[in-house]
């Protein structure tokens, strides 16, 4: 964490967490997982998770709206607004506490893609919630993204 010279830290980068990961498939398929519903319901969320869409409105404005069903039988309502779709960078801000806005960087790399995560949260409260479960979560739903990949590499 970078800290000015008072000593004090940026916010943005007090709140924000970050993951990321290469993965064995070229940036216009992991673009197809992330703005195509379909294949984006298989693997958001963390393991034993799953999602129910009712709206998905892909554009820059457009709404996404969606439950996710923990594996304890708790449904999550979720609330995101698209800011940015682009097969380099797709932006959203959740809507629904905890508020934050994800930043996903898709870097050709070759035949392989960097996906870099970003998470940045509105308050130190939101934050500090969040990194208790987030960070391990994030690499879960990476995990599941990889294996989403795999199933749309073999079709």
């Amino acid at each position: 964490m970078a800290e000015n010279e008072a000593g004090n830290s940026s916010a943005a980068e007090t709140y924000e967490l970050v993951a990321s990961r290469v993965f064995d498939a070229p940036r216009d398929l992991v673009y197809e997982a992330w703005t195509n519903p379909e294949h984006l319901a298989q693997w958001w969320g963390p393991n034993g998770f799953t999602s129910t869409f009712h709206e998905y409105d892909l554009r820059p404005g457009g709404t996404w709206q969606f439950v996710m069903h923990g594996p304890n039988g708790v449904d999550y309502p979720n609330k995101s607004e698209f800011v940015e779709i682009a097969p380099e960078r797709i932006v959203l801000r959740h809507l629904s506490a905890p508020r934050f806005q994800i930043t996903a960087v898709i870097e050709q790399l070759g035949g392989k893609t960097r996906l870099t995560f970003r998470q940045l949260f509105e308050t130190a409260a939101e934050f500090n919630a969040a990194k208790r479960f987030a960070p391990e979560a994030n690499e879960q739903n990476l995990d599941r993204l990889g294996a989403q990949l795999q199933k749309m590499r073999t079709v």
